[in-house]
């Protein structure tokens, strides 16, 4: 699907590219050399220097060459092809650009770029000098001078655990923007640890956090792919400590989640599992692990909206930066479009930019792994209405970056192409909000409607981006058979008390959780019935509660009942309900009470009267209309209002279970909730009130 704003960003891309680089003074080459490249240009970023040049007609490529100089200019040693610039790196071929990275940061250099036909090599141009952007920081302001392992050794060694946790608490020490939270535990007892950032100081809770739209990177899931969490670690020292008015601006208007390493076991011993050989990747839907476990109840309480995942691909021939959006066919359209937008509408343009080249995973070949299964962070992130991307480092330079022979080069073009990353998300969120929460907003109505198919296994096709395009194919497609869709969808999944609370045998040993451990850990809504545990769809990830309880799925935690709707269609008079209740494209003329003990699933359904719930063990009104009056009291159990449309005023009291969601809603008349043992949510999703909002709902 071709990204819904890209068209109006590429009509200004030229000038944008041009505007970036009007400080350098341009090279003028010799004019009476045939083919010889003009106007070069560079510009230094963190870790890396953006060339930019005058195309020659017909070229093919170009290679560009760096020259380590002194401060008179003279040569210090020999001169290397570090890049060749290939049509397919950017979307706009009339502007190229290269980013020239692997190089000691804070070093000077020449550089001088030459066209090519074929293997013909045109005249260099003019060159080029400057000294490069040193290591983020004052090395005499306290914080600043912070640095860590991988820097201190110029590339030559990865941060360790050890010099991990100490950087991380200087950080925290010395930055009032910094508070660092322990969110769990390796499963050989390491420390997960979060960087929560924000201007002038974090928020004091989870609660609070999740009320600034906050964005999270997750930097190193894989043991042997550190390059991002190097970036993470570099990137958290400048937004704790720079005082510019980007990262003020931005501190001031959200709150940066960071997990450096949630697999602490695997980057000590560089291996791509954690302790017990379990992929993570592979495990953020079962939460199987301690470390998978810890994640999702961070993001059940801190609520980001959107999300990067950190990682490095095994390909040499292709794409300094793929990226792919979520694309299990159960992520919400919304949450879709604007992961691809974040990608190509800003990824692509801003690499054309600066010089990167960013490109979909498998651009080249190699990405048909990962593609829709719900257990990849992407995916999980996506079902859970989180706008977010996967980004693969470029593992190692090839034929495009032939200079990356030297590991230290290679580590560090990884490492700042991966920080380029991050600041560009950064600055994605801060433009884009609305666009973001707008997204999200419109996957959980989607979701806690229970309406359209269930996919178990299939991803949404990505077309190839029309040329010029940064790769050379789309991602591959795996398309759901018939044997993994369903399309009679049930209302919810009813468990044993075995299914539920039962000892399991995976994850390991002493560590192992309990079905309702996970779903509780995911924030899910689950409602205790005479016969069991009662599971509704009528949720915001409703996408991926059957992808872990029905038996047909390709992964399930455990084969729950399916349990389908009760009431459809027209219904006349009063409407009782004492034991499990769901209505499905109802039309119910008359009340609705819900007696102690009872349990109502409404979705897309109409109510002409009251409905009153006193006692129950829990009520969801989702996408339903109700005309008349709604109470729900001292409910012992969930209760979910969300996107209902009601004539009449709303009462929430008393309810001694969680915390009752009460988003999205259209109310005509007053919003009032009072005495709940949790005062109500709204996931950030207001709702439209045209009389007062009162007590725990007035912020609602």
């Amino acid at each position: 699907m071709r990204d819904r704003r890209t068209t109006a960003i590429l009509s200004a891309l030229l000038a944008a590219s041009l505007a970036a680089f009007a400080g350098p003074v341009p090279a003028q080459a010799d004019p009476t050399e045939p083919n010889q490249v003009q106007g070069l240009t560079v510009a230094q970023g963190d870790g890396y220097a953006t060339l930019a040049w005058t195309p020659v007609d017909g070229a093919t490529d170009y290679q560009i060459e760096r020259t380590p100089v002194a401060a008179d200019d003279t040569a210090t040693g020999p001169a290397v092809i570090t890049g060749v610039w290939r049509p397919n790196r950017q979307i706009n071929n009339s502007s190229p650009t290269f980013a020239d990275a692997g190089f000691n940061p804070g070093t000077r250099f020449q550089w001088r770029v030459r066209a090519r036909f074929g293997t013909t090599a045109e005249a260099y141009s003019a060159p080029v000098t400057g000294t490069t952007r040193a290591p983020w920081g004052d090395p005499a302001v306290p914080g600043q001078n912070l640095r860590t392992q991988w820097e201190t050794t110029l590339a030559a060694q990865y941060t360790s655990d050890v010099n991990e946790y100490a950087y991380t608490a200087a950080v925290d020490e010395l930055s009032d923007r910094v508070r660092v939270t322990e969110i769990g535990r390796t499963a050989l007892g390491r420390p997960i640890n979060m960087f929560v950032i924000g201007y002038p100081t974090p928020p004091a809770t989870p609660a609070a956090v999740a009320a600034t739209s906050p964005l999270m990177v997750n930097c190193n899931v894989h043991g042997n792919e550190p390059g991002d969490r190097e970036a993470c670690l570099i990137m958290a020292r400048q937004l704790a400590f720079s005082d510019d008015p980007r990262t003020l601006d931005l501190l001031s208007h959200t709150t940066v989640l960071i997990v450096p390493t949630i697999n602490g076991d695997g980057r000590a011993a560089n291996t791509r599992g954690n302790s017990t050989g379990q992929d993570l990747n592979r495990d953020y839907s079962l939460i199987r692990q301690p470390e998978t476990f810890a994640l999702m109840r961070m993001l059940r309480d801190y609520r980001p909206v959107a999300g990067y995942d950190g990682h490095e691909f095994g390909n040499s021939s292709a794409g300094d930066l793929p990226m792919l959006p979520p694309r299990h066919q159960n992520v919400a359209q919304p949450i879709f479009d604007e992961s691809q937008h974040m990608i190509e509408g800003h990824m692509y343009t801003q690499g054309a930019k600066d010089g990167w080249w960013p490109c979909p995973y498998g651009c080249n070949g190699g990405g048909n792994v990962g593609l829709s299964e719900e257990t990849i962070l992407r995916n999980t992130l996506g079902l859970k209405n989180v706008v977010n991307s996967l980004l693969e480092l470029r593992s190692s330079g090839g034929t495009t970056r032939p200079d990356e022979g030297n590991t230290a080069n290679n580590r560090r073009r990884k490492t700042f192409s991966a920080l380029w990353t991050f600041q560009q998300f950064l600055d994605y969120h801060r433009a884009n909000l609305k666009e973001i929460t707008s997204a999200r907003a419109e996957g959980i109505t989607f979701q806690v409607s229970n309406t359209g198919r269930i996919v178990f296994r299939g991803s949404r096709p990505i077309a190839a981006y029309p040329s010029p395009h940064p790769g050379e194919a789309p991602p591959p497609l795996d398309a759901p058979r018939e044997d993994q869709i369903l399309t009679d969808v049930p209302c919810a999944y009813r468990l044993t008390e075995e299914q539920y609370h039962g000892e399991r045998t995976d994850g390991p040993a002493g560590q192992r959780t309990t079905v309702a451990e996970r779903l509780a850990a995911h924030g899910w809504k689950v409602v205790k019935v005479a016969d069991g545990y009662l599971v509704p769809l009528a949720q915001p990830e409703r996408g991926l509660i059957p992808l872990l309880l029905d038996g047909q799925a390709t992964e399930e935690l455990v084969a729950g009942e399916r349990v389908y709707p009760t009431v459809t269609g027209p219904r006349s008079g009063a409407l009782v309900v004492s034991g499990v209740t769901c209505l499905r494209d109802a039309t119910v003329t008359g009340p609705v009470r819900v007696r102690a003990g009872g349990t109502l699933i409404a979705t897309g359904s109409t109510i002409t009267g009251p409905v009153d719930a006193s006692g129950a063990a829990g009520v969801f009104l989702t996408d339903t209309t109700v005309e008349g009056p709604v109470r729900v009291a001292q409910s012992s159990g969930p209760v979910v209002i969300v996107d209902a449309k009601v004539t009449g005023p709303v009462d929430v009291s008393g309810n001694r279970g969680d915390a009752p969601l009460v988003a999205a809603n259209t109310v005509t008349g007053p919003l009032s909730c009072g005495g709940n043992a949790q005062a109500p949510d709204n996931l950030g999703v207001s709702n439209s009130v045209e009389g007062p909002k009162s007590g725990q709902c007035a912020s609602l």
